[in-house]
């Protein structure tokens, strides 16, 4: 069989499979746990760079196949997922279809350019610390559910304002020329604990529903 196997590509296999399982429950209207699936795939990518790390004896060959895989799974999670759920959500229409168009392309440039910038081992300082240049792509995995958030405190009509506006901000940062540090443990954590108390208040008070009679007759098993 091709590919590599071991322990350290398994954080990012279990990311890419939240976020399938989640695409599954966008489409049927079931976007709590949409969401939640979002948040499950950031927290993967989070750490998936820490416990390949922990294995000492990569070979080049493994250490690239990480790099690799842990992109081509991030165009799924944080790219063609999140760009999903904004759509069922009410991002339509020619200017909200520019803007799906807009995050797609602007997150395989920015992992592309990541790849080969991690390829030369050009983001890391003379001091040797590591930084990202452009905006992460896992961070829509943050900003996201903050968003979904708010619908609870405003009208429906603000609420997709808001995301569209999300789109173009976090498409738009993807690919700006500028340095961000690589969080460190505490950073880390206190961003998964935003995320985590994030999703808890959507999954208490959230009741945002979308509509399935969308003459779309097979989304709804006709």
């Amino acid at each position: 069989m091709i590919g590599i196997y071991n322990y350290t590509v398994v954080l990012t296999y279990m990311s890419l499979c939240s976020s399938v399982f989640g695409m599954t429950q966008a489409i049927h209207g079931h976007f709590k746990i949409a969401i939640f699936c979002l948040a499950l795939s950031g927290l993967c990518d989070m750490f998936d760079g820490k416990v390949a790390r922990s294995k000492k004896d990569r070979t080049d060959d493994e250490k690239a196949f990480g790099i690799q895989i842990d992109s081509l799974c991030d165009v799924v999670c944080f790219g063609i997922f999140p760009a999903m759920i904004c759509y069922l959500l009410g991002v339509r229409g020619p200017i909200g279809l520019l803007l799906i168009a807009f995050y797609c392309i602007n997150s395989v440039i920015r992992l592309a350019y990541f790849n080969v910038m991690e390829a030369k081992q050009a983001l890391v300082t003379e001091s040797g610390e590591k930084f990202y240049k452009g905006l992460p792509i896992t961070s829509m995995a943050i900003v996201l559910p903050l968003v979904f958030m708010i619908q609870f405190f405003v009208p429906d009509f603000v609420f997709r304002i808001c995301l569209h506006l999300a789109l173009f901000i976090v498409g738009l940062l993807f690919v700006v020329d500028f340095k961000l540090k690589k969080p460190g443990n505490k950073t880390l954590a206190l961003l998964v604990l935003i995320v985590g108390a994030a999703v808890i208040i959507m999954m208490i008070f959230t009741k945002y529903k979308i509509n399935m009679q969308m003459n779309w007759p097979w989304l709804c098993g006709r």
